[in-house]
């Protein structure tokens, strides 16, 4: 069985831990632990191999999180990158196009936590042998509140009888009352052609476009790449709407696995570990007479004094504030964030498949950087239109490429970079190289880049 994991997603619901750049996903928040990471140790266990889907950002993060732990060999996992989000229907026509019409996939979000594995090992099992018999499964969570925030799947023992779009709270109260209603997990399992067959059936102008998309790939060793056009032709559509609403034979397996989206602070802060007055636990939080709190932040001291009830999230560059309850509201906030800062975009820290930055300070006309090299990896050779760098190595050694001249600078040693130099940073050695980069100039953005090679294959 292998298992395709859908890294989609633009982090909204969990801002400003949560960015389009490093997603709820790939955020370490349980035990130092991603949702990605736990998604993968724990179907690691019942399927042989990864199926990635992601764009070209989410790669290397999911690359180097596969890496953290030796055990999930990046050569079990294979990658699709979509230059452009279609929505699942594509994604899951576009892994499984690639795949053995009688391989059984496995299809996951990348950012759900499932918490009783016992269970979960056993429902599986049962939506394997469903999936043997040719039939689309999906996985129904039975609900223990009447939720307004999830789609529900009627059933007729494991027979589906309609999908229902997210209902307002008297309805959602009636479904749970009736007792053969279930949360939509988005998860499913079925033999790849099955799925290519039904999609073929219900949703053929996704599945020629796929197909053709598929056909001009760009494809790298164990990597997919699909060309920003082709996918654009591919018309957005979710698997329910294409294929799990129209299929006759669609079975539901009723699954009680401790199961969470982790869709919003408040789902987040019943999944977190509390202290005694049932405050998350969080060594910077110093708590007078404050209880019942989401407290997030790891950078600086947070002192609380006669508060209850509330979200209290800060990552060094934005700090949000809300009554528990009202966290849904979050994706408001972003809406306006979006309008005049890059703040939904990327944190202070960002991550490149060649390491790391973290802007130490930005005003107008200079920004202050700490860049990180990992071991045998190096920068594009670019240039910039608008700044000047000046470069000082902290630790480790660097190899500077500046236009015609290749050379080294050691600890405490420097270079300077005028604009429209062609440069590139390089770490030769095993160790981490770590910089001080002073960039000054009328615009310091990240997109004023002109890359002339790169090892990475970013436009």
């Amino acid at each position: 069985m292998t298992n395709i994991i859908l890294c989609g997603g633009s982090g909204t619901r969990l801002w400003p831990i949560s960015r389009t750049l490093m997603p709820k996903q790939f955020v370490k928040l349980f035990n130092d632990k991603s949702l990605f990471q736990l998604t993968v140790e724990r179907n690691s266990k019942v399927c042989d191999k990864n199926f990635i889907v992601s764009n070209t950002e989410q790669y290397f993060l999911a690359q180097d999180q596969l890496e953290e732990n030796s055990q999930f060999s990046i050569l079990n996992s294979q990658f699709l990158l979509e230059p452009v989000g279609r929505n699942t229907a594509p994604a899951i026509a576009l892994a499984c196009m690639q795949l053995d019409p009688q391989e059984i996939v496995l299809i996951t979000p990348s950012d759900h936590l499932i918490k009783d594995e016992i269970e979960y090992k056993k429902v599986l099992t049962q939506a394997k042998e469903l999936a043997q018999e040719d039939n689309l499964v999906t996985f129904g969570i039975k609900p223990t509140f009447p939720e307004t925030g999830f789609g529900y799947i009627e059933a007729d023992n494991l027979n589906v009888k309609a999908f229902h779009e997210k209902p307002n709270l008297e309805t959602a109260t009636s479904y749970l009352e009736a007792g053969n209603y279930y949360w939509n997990s988005g998860m499913f399992c079925f033999k790849a052609g099955v799925f290519l067959d039904e999609l073929k059936k219900y949703a053929p102008d996704i599945y020629e476009a796929s197909k053709l998309a598929l056909d001009d790939t760009l494809n790298d060793s164990n990597m997919t790449r699909i060309k920003h056009d082709d996918m654009l032709n591919i018309k957005e559509d979710s698997i329910d709407y294409a294929v799990m609403e129209k299929s006759s034979i669609v079975k539901v397996v009723p699954s009680d696995i401790n199961w969470s989206d982790v869709g919003s602070f408040d789902a987040l802060f019943e999944e977190l570990p509390k202290d005694e007055n049932n405050n998350t636990l969080n060594k910077n939080h110093i708590a007078i007479d404050s209880k019942n709190n989401l407290v997030y932040g790891d950078e600086r001291k947070i002192a609380t004094v006669d508060i209850e009830d509330l979200i209290i999230v800060d990552s060094g560059d934005a700090l949000l504030i809300s009554k528990k309850g009202s966290s849904q509201k979050v994706k408001q906030i972003v809406s306006q964030v979006r309008k005049d800062t890059q703040l939904h975009n990327i944190h202070l820290t960002g991550h490149r498949p060649w390491g790391t930055y973290t802007i130490l300070e930005e005003k107008d006309g200079y920004k202050i950087k700490r860049i990180e090299v990992k071991p045998l990896k190096r920068l594009s050779l670019q240039s910039h239109k608008f700044r000047n760098e000046h470069w000082v190595v902290v630790s480790g050694q660097a190899t500077i490429t500046l236009n015609d001249k290749v050379f080294i600078l050691n600890e405490h040693e420097s270079t300077y970079i005028k604009v429209g130099d062609k440069h590139r940073l390089e770490n030769k050695t095993n160790e981490s190289l770590v910089i001080i980069e002073v960039q000054v100039g009328s615009y310091t953005g990240e997109d004023d880049i002109v890359r002339y090679d790169d090892d990475f294959k970013r436009n």
